[in-house]
């Protein structure tokens, strides 16, 4: 279950705290988290109806929404509070009794207020006509130490929500989002103009699948290829280097360190991306072979591929010229295009699933019991590069389209590419492929024993057991995590074992 918390907006009448709560709370959706909002106006009229403006009632009001916040982020939502809330002891109190608790200031200068206060209750107020009036006949306390403020005089909607959501993301509440890097039109030609004139660094299909994703925002929080901290911080633990999970790295190899400090990217005498160099360090092969592919046996296909690349790493921001193509462009679909169809058919939860051949009755058994606990399944194939006897991509592709046409719920299912490369890296890349799932608006993603697994390298459920090490509030998403999947002799159908933590039934009863 993901981490709850409280965000809970304190300002004065018409300061914009229902606007701006609002707003966060259709991101939040976008996100796939589930919120709350409990507006002042509406707690009044349900709530605390009969209460008035006295302090010791104000004070009751406060509480009572403190209270139902509280139970809110402890079942795993998101409350979020849109209320005066005037006195600070009060919401200190409250503060207090709250974990994961995040205050949000919304400042705005009285004559401000005056001016947009279309039914003039501030002019009374000022007149004397309307008593015990906060901001006007009765205190407001401003927060001393508030987590966020906004203020609304200056600083536009969308100005104000992006601030409160980066804090979130800062405080750990919110995974980071990275925002889409991909031109297009004049200034897409301007720039592949640009890369024809710098140094050249050819590349192959994976590095374009890399660049590419780390420009959609699909490898969030990671926005560029690594820096050395970044990099041994992944081998060490599985984390970045400020701690947040990742388990594989995301680093551009060259045989040789460019002088440059600007490079363009190619394949042959295409450009597809530009790289503004960073840095440039030496990798160890050998220690990152056992660090993500518990194995230096260079038969593993991840091995082999490391072995075969170049030994200094380029970190760098990079800009993607081109993008990987599945060859049905139709489903080629970024991290914001696969959010925004998911918003559009309003599912609130939807489940990933990985795969790189094609989907078999097992699978299709597994994803059906997602079903029953989401609203919608995302269908995302991996189409890049894999090793030479996988089924082909567009042999997948027709295969998923056939399932699609005649045996899923076609409102419910979305077919759409993942253009990262295979690893082959077992549990490393489970947690790895669910990083990228929820960066694509998944909340769920199922994981199989052997997870992107190849040979035998990995121990049964090591896919499965290293989850354990991360948090879904860390993570942003929950693994449903299925065992064996089998045909019940006794039942004539199919049926499937899960472990506890996926909160989908673990045995199947005929």
């Amino acid at each position: 279950m993901s981490q709850g918390f409280v965000v809970w907006f304190t300002g004065l009448s018409g300061a914009g705290k229902s606007t701006i709560a609002n707003a966060l709370q259709a991101e939040l959706t976008h996100r796939g988290r589930h919120s709350e909002l409990l507006d002042g106006d509406e707690v009044r009229t349900h709530l605390s109806k009969g209460l008035g403006f006295s302090k010791e009632d104000r004070d009751t009001n406060i509480r009572r929404i403190g209270y139902v916040a509280r139970v809110v982020a402890r079942s795993g939502g998101i409350a979020i509070t849109a209320a005066i809330s005037p006195y600070r002891d009060v919401r200190d109190e409250i503060r207090g009794q709250t974990p994961n608790f995040v205050e949000v200031f919304v400042r705005c200068p009285l004559d401000t207020l005056v001016e947009r206060d279309v039914k003039g209750l501030y002019r009374k107020a000022i007149a004397g006509e309307i008593a015990n009036f906060t901001g006007v006949s009765d205190p407001y306390e401003e927060p001393l130490h508030a987590e966020v403020v906004c203020d609304t005089s200056i600083e536009t909607l969308e100005e104000s929500v992006a601030k409160v959501v980066d804090k979130l993301e800062r405080l750990g509440h919110l995974p980071r989002q990275v925002a889409e890097r991909l031109p297009s039109g004049d200034e897409l030609d301007a720039l592949r103009a640009e890369a024809r004139g710098l140094p050249r660094l050819q590349v192959g299909q994976r590095e374009l699948s890399d660049l590419f994703m780390l420009a959609a925002g699909a490898l969030a929080p990671v926005d560029a290829f690594m820096g050395s901290d970044d990099y041994l911080s992944v081998l060490e633990s599985g984390r970045l280097a400020n701690g947040e999970p990742f388990t594989i790295p995301i680093v551009l190899r060259a045989d040789a360190v460019p002088t440059a400090g600007r490079v363009g990217l190619f394949i042959d005498d295409r450009p597809v991306g530009i790289l503004d160099v960073a840095d440039a360090y030496a990798t160890d092969h050998a220690r990152e072979a056992v660090a993500v592919y518990a194995t230096e046996d260079d038969a593993h296909p991840g091995v082999r591929a490391l072995n075969d690349s170049g030994r200094w790493a380029l970190s760098g921001q990079v800009m993607a010229l081109a993008r990987p193509s599945s060859g049905f462009p139709e489903f080629d679909l970024t991290p914001a295009e696969v959010r925004a169809v998911k918003g559009q058919r309003g599912w609130k939860t939807m489940v990933g699933f990985q795969t790189r051949n094609p989907v078999h009755r097992a699978h299709e058994y597994l994803q059906k019991v997602a079903l029953e606990i989401v609203d919608g399944l995302l269908l995302h194939p991996l189409v890049g590069e894999t090793k030479g006897d996988d089924i082909p991509a567009s042999v997948r592709m027709r295969c998923y389209q056939e399932l699609l046409d005649g045996y899923y719920p076609a409102d419910r299912v979305l077919l759409a590419t993942n253009p990262a490369w295979m690893r082959y890296a077992g549990p490393k890349e489970a947690v790895f492929h669910a990083i990228v799932r929820r960066n694509y608006g998944c909340t769920h993603f199922i994981v199989g024993r052997d997870h992107a697994g190849v040979g035998n390298y990995y121990d049964t459920y090591a896919a499965h057991r290293i989850f354990d090490a991360y948090s879904p509030a860390e993570l942003g998403i929950d693994i449903l995590r299925f065992e064996h999947t089998f045909y019940c002799s006794a039942c004539g159908r199919k049926a499937a074992t899960c472990r506890p933590s996926s909160r989908v039934p673990r045995w199947h009863v005929c």
